[in-house]
């Protein structure tokens, strides 16, 4: 059985139960929909009537894009677990409910409009989650090899469901398919608790948030912008919601007809049952035999063609013969042709669209524009059924208007799909003005081969980086050529490019690659051997002569293919005996310490880093201390790699020196999106040095996605005045490189005030020390007690000077923000001159730069700061308040960072002062060991 699933679906033999389990709960999944779907529409039918429907389609279309909005939501904050189980757990009992109300006849028609839009949302909600927990259980190559198998249990679902509905309600009645359809349903739960176990759980936190959440760039407009910008999008929601309008008006004269004809309930779940699985049958088979032949002989555009035309014929064969069986080819067109032929060239249409900005669009394509398409078919619905009262057959005019519609809107995507295709081939080429001269006399394939043939390096890397992702089969030899070309780094990108071919392409030229003396060019060779060609890891004696070669760089690239490959394979780690290899190669580099190459303990490090085994990440920590700063650096890479939560606070601790900067932020961005939030909790948690927070924004900056964009802008309100300078200054930097950033008005002038209020306090505080410092010199005894506790308050002023100082800073960048950078840069640096006229101009240019709101706010302060000893105070606008030093000095512990905490409770326990103690309680349990030391001091002074 095993050999069966490996040769025929390439399936490892790992893999095989993990693969069954998942495409065993998407047959589950769609077998229950195909119950409960057919039973619900024949109930809604039976008792509302077909003109009830198109409310049913606008109440699904706002509950569908509501639902999903709050959902990924949820999705987001809560493990996907708990959200699976309690969906699937939430809609069997809302089905037993149903079962009940039907065993007792009393179903109210709200309780019918609930169900109907429950089963869309069941639809919506299950399948979306169950397409997480894939990308969640599968990497990359994993998902690419077997999502096929695995979708292959939708289909069988979709098919087994109908007729399992017919049977069981011709035999029984609709209660009875509504409890197994809930019965099949909470069998999903154990199902979805042993995938967990068996996968999910062995990832560390990071990994899993890493494949659960798809980042969106920093940058990146909304989906809804980029589709209005896009020609080629536009024209593909275009031809999206047209369709689903279309087949919301098939689907309703379908309804309606059914219902005329079949009134008992029973009867009608039966059909509906039939006849929905006789569609999936349909849709199978044309996507067996017929698709990809079709898409090869029209290509992507003409097959579009084909769903429109067939329904238009449809439509005519019913103006003439206004019957049910019409309608029934008419949606077998629909149902059929959609999931098929249709389907697979709508995917293939949108495939020249870069891959972030088609990622963004197409969920909000999937769900947005078909749930509005769905809402304006209700609502047309109601204009000619109920307003007009027209009937049904009317309905197919207005088809055929919007297939003529339809038809011109694919006509006019044909255009935009091969400019998408050109433009960005061209894209990859254009260097300087002369390319793009060239580029308008010369096609672009031609481009692109001329490049390959005769470019530099850098021009192949750019171009082969470019090229879209997927085969362009004119370019395949000349891509193969490039396995010869004298640069490894050109050598590295060709065998990249031939993933997207057949498996076993260029399989000789790559093998030879792998005898080169390139570290790099060996591993990628080898691992394209083994993970796209015939030479797999089950072919256990190539594999281990590779293992064991006497050539070091072959056998050490092997070595980390196995472990890269073994992370997420158990097996094979056990049967290539993994870890003996690992801890032999430990032993071998220990031994032979002064013979060894810094680039096999490096090789070795990113092993140890891939394979996942805990036992030797202590072989990873030790090599952090490192004479070699390229080691220490590797070191860090490979606790980037290994995805484990022990090594995040070693990484953060390399922030702050130079040389080790650039691996550990990139070793942080290696855990995913987990990392903003766990920062922000430990900047939160003050356990963090200053030097380390300094580097905290570039760290949140280098992951370019909305989240750390909302991460910066939550360190703007940090207590920590480093954090929000550090902050403020990269906001500044990302605003002056990427047009695209935005930050509300209303967001900018609540930081700006709050770091103006900052200010004040800061400058209260000197005031109040400083005027507490004089009381107490007209009182000196000259005691050593008197002595320390002078210094404590002199070097309490000294670090609110440097806050204030820091303060300062960060509220310039705050207004670079809002304004014009070069006007606030011209004032700040203005403001630091030692010229009085300087100072004075930059004063007034300032105060002709700020709208009203802030001027009150800021100005005072600045012209305090320039200003102070020069001016009698009385022409100051603001004047620090001198207030008690007890109040102040609460107010700095409860709202200043680490550094004021530790310098005010060392002026604590000198006081000598009882009445502080019940101020200071909510500092015995801080996560900081360095303010719990001084606390302590305090209370046991």
């Amino acid at each position: 059985m095993k050999s069966f699933f490996k040769e025929t679906f390439d399936i490892r033999d790992n893999e095989v139960q993990i693969a069954l389990l998942m495409q065993l709960y998407v047959f589950l999944l769609i077998t229950v929909l195909l119950i409960v779907k057919p039973t619900i529409n024949a109930l809604f039918l039976s008792q509302l009537g077909a003109d009830n429907l198109p409310y049913g389609y606008i109440l699904v279309a706002i509950t569908a894009v509501i639902s999903s909005y709050y959902y990924n939501k949820a999705v987001k904050k809560f493990s996907l677990r708990k959200v699976a189980v309690l969906t699937l757990t939430g809609f069997s009992l809302s089905f037993i409910a149903l079962a009940v109300f039907l065993y007792y006849n009393f179903i109210p028609d709200f309780i019918l409009y609930l169900f109907y839009i429950g089963v869309a949302l069941f639809a919506v909600l299950t399948t979306s989650q169950f397409w997480i927990l894939a990308n969640m259980v599968f990497n990359a190559r994993e998902a690419k090899r077997l999502f096929g198998f695995i979708g292959a249990g939708a289909i069988a679902g979709g098919i087994f469901g109908g007729y399992l509905t017919t049977l069981i309600v011709s035999s029984f009645n609709n209660m009875s398919a509504i409890i197994v359809a809930a019965v099949l349903l909470f069998a999903c739960v154990p199902i979805v608790g042993f995938i967990w176990k068996i996968r999910i759980r062995k990832l560390s936190v990071f990994i899993r948030k890493k494949r659960k959440i798809i980042q969106e760039d920093e940058q990146s407009k909304s989906a809804f912008k980029l589709i209005l910008e896009s020609k080629h999008l536009t024209l593909t929601a275009g031809v999206i919601s047209v369709g689903v309008l279309v087949a919301r008006l098939v689907d309703f004269q379908f309804s309606d007809f059914a219902h005329k004809a079949i009134r008992n309930p029973e009867e009608l779940s039966s059909f509906f049952g039939f006849w929905f699985s006789t569609y999936n049958v349909m849709a199978l088979l044309i996507q067996l035999f017929l698709t990809n032949r079709i898409l090869s002989f029209f290509g992507v555009t003409s097959t579009l063609l084909i769903l429109p035309l067939g329904l238009a014929l449809g439509s005519l064969l019913f103006l003439a013969f206004p019957e049910l069986w019409v309608l029934i080819i008419l949606k077998g067109m629909d149902g059929g042709f959609k999931q098929s032929i249709n389907k697979a060239a709508l995917e293939l249409s949108i495939l020249p669209i870069p891959y972030q900005i088609k990622n963004q669009a197409k969920s909000y394509l999937d769900v947005v524009v078909d749930s509005v398409a769905t809402g304006l078919a209700g609502l047309m619905l109601i204009f000619v059924v109920r307003r007009l009262e027209l009937p049904t057959i009317y309905i197919t005019l207005i088809i055929i208007f919007f297939l003529f519609a339809w038809i011109i809107i694919i006509y006019k995507l044909r255009g935009a799909y091969f400019n998408s295709f050109r433009a960005n081939l061209q894209r990859s080429l254009e260097h300087n003005d002369e390319s793009k001269k060239s580029l308008l006399k010369e096609n672009t394939i031609s481009s692109a081969i001329r490049i390959l043939q005769s470019g530099t390096p850098d021009d192949i890397i750019n171009l082969l980086k470019h090229l879209p992702n997927h085969r362009i089969r004119s370019l395949k030899l000349n891509i193969i050529e490039l396995l010869n070309h004298p640069s490894d780094k050109v050598k590295i990108e060709a065998i990249e490019q031939l993933y997207h071919y057949k498996r076993g392409t260029a399989n000789k030229e790559v093998f030879s690659l792998i005898k080169i003396e390139n570290g790099k060019v060996v591993y990628k060779a080898m691992e394209y051997l083994l993970s796209h060609t015939n030479v797999n890891l089950e072919e256990e004696e190539i594999y281990i002569k590779y293992l064991n070669h006497e050539n070091s760089y072959i056998a050490e690239a092997s070595l980390l293919c196995l472990a890269k490959v073994a992370n997420s394979n158990k097996w094979l780690s056990q049967r290539y005996n993994l870890e003996q290899r690992i801890e032999k190669q430990i032993n071998h580099l220990h031994h032979h310490e002064n013979l060894i190459r810094t680039e096999e303990i490096a090789q070795l490090l990113a092993t140890i880093g891939y394979s996942g085994i805990e036992k030797f990440y202590s072989y990873i920590a030790i090599h952090f201390n490192n004479k070699d700063p390229y080691i220490v650096n590797q070191a860090i890479k490979a606790a980037g790699h290994t995805g484990d939560p022990q090594f995040i606070e070693p990484i953060l601790h390399f922030l702050d020196k130079k040389e080790y900067r650039k691996k550990s932020i990139k070793a942080l961005r290696h855990y995913g999106p987990g990392i903003p939030q766990m920062i922000l909790k430990s900047i939160q948690h003050e356990v963090l040095s200053d030097n380390i927070k300094e580097n905290i924004p570039k760290v949140l900056e280098s992951f370019k996605t909305k989240d750390s964009f909302k991460a910066l802008l939550t360190l703007l309100k940090s207590r920590d005045v480093v954090v929000r300078r550090e902050s403020s200054r990269t906001l500044s930097q990302m605003k002056e490189r990427l047009a695209n950033i935005r930050i509300s008005d209303r967001q900018l002038i609540r930081y700006i005030i709050s770091e103006t209020k900052y200010f004040r306090e800061t400058l209260d505080a000197i005031a109040t020390i400083q005027n507490q410092i004089s009381i107490s010199m007209a009182k000196q005894d000259g005691s050593d007690e008197f002595t320390e506790l002078l210094i404590a308050r002199e070097h309490l002023i000294d670090v609110l000077n440097d806050q204030k100082q820091l303060s300062l800073h960060c509220l310039f960048n705050l207004l670079s923000l809002k304004y014009d950078k070069s006007d606030v840069d011209v004032v700040y640096f203005g403001l630091q001159s030692e010229l009085p006229d300087a100072k004075a101009n930059a004063l007034e240019f300032l105060d002709n730069l700020l709208q009203l709101k802030l001027k009150a706010s800021v100005l005072p302060i600045i012209e305090y700061q320039i200003i102070e000893g020069q001016s009698p105070s009385n022409e100051l606008e603001f004047k620090p308040t001198i207030g008690e030093e007890k109040t102040i000095l609460v107010n700095l512990m409860r709202n200043r960072g680490k550094r004021i905490k530790i310098t005010v409770l060392n002026l604590i326990s000198l006081l000598n002062d009882k009445s502080y103690l019940p101020h200071l309680k909510f500092l015995k349990y801080h996560r900081n060991k360095e303010i719990q030391k001084y606390y302590r001091k305090v209370v046991n002074n």
